[in-house]
């Protein structure tokens, strides 16, 4: 069976190619061995988890229905980000956003992590592009190059969290570029 997914329906669906779900985890609740769930263009930002695995012989395949055309991710847009100092700007997410898993409230560990400083498993992005962690509020403004870094050039555009109350608080060094229009 084809099961159709596009994230641009009016509204949830049926799977239907008249009637396509608006989310992959919807299909991904349906889909039985041999089923294939066809994936409009488009973002899906969700958490996929499928409730059947498929068999050696009858598979379930999820394929986009356009080469590269879907794209399914973890993170959230916001365009909610205020000017704070210099080139650094700061939104508030309310941390019922992240239901039981905060990313900026548990660090990266392990006993394969070496780095000497604790990292959050967080991140914030801008033009498809992740910004380094800075270690403080005041490293995060001053935005400076991280020599050791792969990309040098890239290393001054910061990020920071904090949590105040029930909020995460975001500051993010986007070096004169506006995260809301980006």
């Amino acid at each position: 069976m084809q099961i159709y997914v596009d994230a641009a329906a009016f509204r949830d669906g049926n799977g239907s190619k008249e009637r396509p779900f608006r989310h992959i985890n919807d299909a991904a609740r349906i889909a039985v061995p041999g089923d294939e769930v066809l994936v409009a263009p488009g973002v899906y930002r969700e958490y996929v988890n499928p409730v059947n695995a498929g068999t050696p012989d009858a598979r379930i395949t999820y394929r986009s229905m356009q080469p590269l055309g879907a794209v399914i991710t973890g993170a959230e847009e916001v365009k909610s980000w205020t000017p704070y100092e210099g080139n650094v700007w700061v939104c508030r997410i309310g941390n019922g956003l992240f239901g039981d898993y905060n990313p900026y409230t548990t660090y990266v560990y392990g006993d394969w992590y070496f780095a000497g400083r604790s990292k959050h498993t967080g991140a914030v992005y801008l033009n498809d592009k992740m910004l380094y962690e800075a270690d403080s509020l005041e490293a995060c403004v001053k935005g400076e190059v991280y020599e050791c870094s792969w990309e040098p050039e890239a290393s001054v555009y910061k990020w920071y969290a904090v949590q105040d109350g029930d909020e995460t608080v975001i500051y993010a060094n986007f070096q004169g570029k506006n995260p809301n229009e980006e």
